[in-house]
């Protein structure tokens, strides 16, 4: 698929395992899933002044990981990212969303 700026978006999943946090940030554990791998991350979500925008933590060692599957780690990053931002992600039931 390609994405609006031209660039082909990378198919992943993502899962929202916790959420914490308040009004303008909150803070995300949780995990993608990219061909058929798990990768875990944690994240901080910003919104409201100047837009939404997602802090992405992956370590080394998963970073090291995605190059190996052959794709750019940063590309998988703005993927995860855009998912969160635009709300395509995976939730659990009984997760409570902060305010």
């Amino acid at each position: 698929m390609i994405g609006l700026d031209g660039s082909e978006d990378i198919e992943l999943a993502v899962f929202i395992h916790s959420a914490a946090g308040g009004a303008y940030a909150s803070k995300l554990i949780g995990r993608f899933v990219l061909k058929d791998r798990e990768f875990k991350f944690k994240a901080i979500a910003f919104g409201r002044i100047g837009g939404h925008n997602v802090s992405l933590g992956l370590s080394k060692k998963i970073i090291q990981e995605i190059s190996k599957m052959g794709f750019d780690p940063d590309k998988v990053q703005l993927s995860v990212q855009r998912k969160i931002i635009e709300g395509d992600v995976i939730l659990p039931e009984n997760l409570k969303l902060p305010d």
